[in-house]
């Protein structure tokens, strides 16, 4: 309660250095709190926290409040945002709280009422230089979306020496290319998962860099009594290479994942695997100050549980029209396009259109015509930095979905977001 109070009257005085000092006799003070939100405080670790600041727009940024030893060469970071949302779906309703088009409901009633405040977000962050090797990271963040509400760990790593060990969001993804939404899910075509990993990152020099990363594998079935793919048995392997110019503000990055996906056949208790794999595009375009572009498109095999909306379907592996005991993996692709207008720096709008498909194969859509075969997502929004810290936005979407039988559900949804970062 005594800490609490005191990082409360800290924070009334921006960029001023405490010292907390103890009061046993002899002792040296041990830590120093100070805000790096302020006009003060110690550049050298608002510098860290700002050069390994996550780029994803959901992504928490610099912390408030800093914890540092007496040397200041290692430094805890307190953070997040607390976000509340107020969401109205009318004309089609989605059965989640994240806009998915593959979710739209048919059922009556047509209009929907929601309120969530589950993305709200705390997080952990040590930050310290090695010497001459460069800085060490420790990162760990959750938000309340998990079953019942409950805190849902959503990062947990260690970043040293290009290496990053623990649980993250995925190599194959392009965080820096999302466009930004108050939906949590972002547009439909967007590839986005989250899994435990060791990647490598390394700077080639004049903008380029490249990374490779092995990743705990994510496969998704139709849960059925005829095959199980509970054990996998190799790691998913992505890559990538981009280019970087005008001071890392624009980027090209190309994209590569090879998945081996394991399914036994739970009659006769034999193990198979099949090979799923994907290539990315992306880019982030900055068109003088005022204009940014995002851009996007995967295609694949096998790549169902990365790509958002294709997430929900589980369609990693299908099986054959002939046996339920023989899977196979069918074409699907995601792709997204947007853009980002800076009125001024507290004021912008954007806009968004994204598709994701699912192909057919081996009679795939013959036998399930009533199944999901392409999804929409349009989104337009502007948001505004009333105070500093204070964010609030304005957002509308509309989605598709198309099914195999050329059947067609429409949603429409208004979000109103408020969102204080700390």
């Amino acid at each position: 309660m005594g800490l609490a109070a005191l990082c409360a009257a800290m924070s009334l005085l921006p960029g001023v250095a405490r010292a907390v000092q103890n009061d046993a006799p002899k002792e040296k003070a041990r830590l120093t709190i100070l805000s790096t939100r302020g006009a003060g405080g110690d550049e050298e670790v608002v510098e860290i926290f700002t050069e390994t600041l996550r780029p994803r727009f959901h992504d928490p940024g610099v912390p408030r409040f800093v914890l540092t030893g007496p040397r200041k060469n290692w430094a805890l970071g307190i953070g997040g945002y607390v976000q509340a949302k107020v969401e109205y779906d009318f004309d089609g309703v989605v059965d989640d709280i994240d806009f998915y088009p593959s979710l739209i409901s048919t059922d009556n009633p047509r209009n929907q009422f929601q309120m969530d405040a589950t993305t709200s977000t705390l997080f952990l962050k040590l930050v310290g230089r090695v010497g001459s090797l460069g800085p060490l990271v420790v990162y760990t963040a959750g938000n309340w979306r998990g079953d019942g509400k409950t805190f849902e760990l959503q990062n947990a790593y260690v970043q040293f020496l290009g290496f990053t060990l623990g649980y993250d969001t995925g190599t194959f993804m392009d965080l820096a290319a999302e466009p930004p939404t108050v939906d949590y899910a972002g547009p439909c075509g967007m590839t986005y998962y989250q899994t435990t990993l060791i990647r490598y990152e390394h700077t080639l020099g004049k903008g380029l860099s490249a990374g490779i990363a092995v990743e705990m594998p994510l496969v998704n079935v139709a849960a059925d009594s005829y095959v199980s793919t509970a054990r996998q048995t190799l790691p998913s392997v992505p890559a990538y290479l981009q280019y970087a110019w005008g001071k890392g503000q624009s980027h090209v990055r190309l994209s590569g994942i090879y998945r081996n996906m394991t399914y036994t056949d739970l009659s006769r208790n034999r193990k198979s695997c099949l090979n799923g794999w994907g290539v990315q595009a992306s880019a982030v375009v900055a068109v003088g100050r005022p204009l940014q572009l995002f851009m996007q498109y995967a295609y694949g095999k096998g790549i169902g549980s990365l790509i958002n909306d294709l997430s929900n379907l589980n369609v990693d592996m299908v099986p054959y029209p002939e046996t339920r005991y023989k899977m196979h993996l069918l074409p699907m692709s995601g792709w997204y396009a947007g853009a980002q207008y800076n009125i001024s720096p507290a004021l912008f709008v954007s806009a968004t259109y994204s598709c994701s498909r699912l192909y057919t194969e081996h009679f795939y859509a013959r036998e399930n015509p009533g199944d999901y075969k392409q999804g929409q997502y349009l989104v337009a929004n502007v948001f505004w930095t009333a105070v500093p810290d204070l964010q609030l936005g304005l957002e509308y979407l509309r989605g598709w979905r198309t099914d195999f039988d050329d059947h067609i559900d429409r949603a429409n949804r208004v979000n109103l977001s408020a969102k204080f970062s700390f």
